[in-house]
């Protein structure tokens, strides 16, 4: 494996489970929809950042850091599993936020305390500006901070997904099964980084598409591009990425980051009655709504097969019932 020589622990539970979903299928006339689950990735009720964290702490823990710090909204996905990879290497956790302090400590908030991490508030300042801040300030008192970035998208996080690429063309081989398509929520990047990358390394002919929850389709691009040829060089690959080598879909940001509509309401709604299957409002409610729609649209075969993966998120939707069952 091309990752073999990079630090790592062991913290998502692999593989993660490939479903059919026979019911939605029949429902919906196909095409043939499949999950890939990493919701059940473990750590702290799961998502695809764990298998980015495997990277990153196992990087931090080489550099013989004492804290992670990172940065995201409120209610992110990424610091809640950020607190839970530095509560299990017995690492300290410093989460920076966006905004303003809130009055109801629910959902990845209240998790984030139940972890022990401490929470700074970045108020007016661009998270991650008060994150370096923050990181300056613990290096003064003598501490060895790591940084790890937004949504941990950079070439180590994204490595993780190069793996998981690799993890489910086994997972087919075994199985005697391919894909058409693959469909998933993308933000930050390394998740669609990784899986692009893998894509190219380990031969899979299949489209790869990211369906935005808040960038524009250009501005994604341009990031992915860098990103995946940054993540290239980091595994001592030859390779070079364009804007054009991505499929990313920007038709869903509706309201903007972390705005319920009924789009996603709908796809939280489907997937709970059709198969028992848990969606989350941000990222990936808005990236299965988007993908109900496509199919409305024709935008795939009958005949072919469809795998969704699940990114996780669960813990954010119960801070938004009031939204989601609106």
């Amino acid at each position: 494996m091309i990752t073999d020589d990079l630090p790592r622990v062991g913290i998502a539970h692999l593989p993660t489970p490939l479903e059919p979903l026979s019911r939605l299928t029949a429902q919906l006339n196909g095409p043939e929809l499949w999950v890939k689950r990493d919701d059940q990735t473990g750590l702290a009720t799961g998502g695809n950042k764990a298998r980015k964290l495997e990277f990153l702490v196992g990087q931090a823990l080489s550099e013989r850091a004492d804290t992670l710090i990172t940065c995201g909204a409120a209610q992110s996905n990424h610091a809640r599993q950020t607190a839970a990879a530095a509560a299990k290497y017995g690492l300290n956790a410093v989460l920076v936020l966006q905004g303003q302090p809130v009055s109801q400590v629910q959902g990845n908030l209240l998790l984030d305390h139940l972890l022990g991490a401490e929470i700074v508030w970045a108020g007016d300042q661009p998270a991650d500006a008060r994150m370096a801040e923050v990181s300056r300030d613990l290096e003064d008192k003598g501490r060895r901070p790591y940084v790890v970035p937004y949504g941990g998208s950079n070439p180590a996080g994204a490595s993780g997904y190069v793996v998981a690429m690799h993890e489910l063309l086994e997972q087919c081989g075994r199985q005697g099964r391919s894909f058409d398509h693959l469909v998933f929520a993308t933000s930050s990047g390394g998740t669609q980084a990784g899986l692009v990358l893998g894509a190219r390394v380990f031969g899979f002919e299949g489209s790869v598409l990211g369906i935005s929850v808040d960038p524009s389709t250009p501005t994604l691009c341009s990031s992915l591009a860098d990103l995946t040829t940054a993540t290239a060089a980091f595994l001592n690959l030859d390779l070079t990425f364009a804007p054009a080598d991505f499929h990313v879909n920007d038709d869903y940001i509706g309201g903007g980051y972390g705005v319920v509509s009924e789009l996603e309401r709908d796809a939280i709604r489907t997937m709970a009655r059709a198969e028992g299957l848990i969606l989350d409002p941000v990222y990936t409610g808005r990236a299965f709504g988007g993908l109900l729609d496509l199919i409305s649209r024709g935008a795939f075969g009958a005949d072919e097969k469809v795998l969704f993966w699940h990114t996780g998120g669960t813990g954010g939707l119960f801070a938004k019932s009031e939204e989601v069952l609106q």
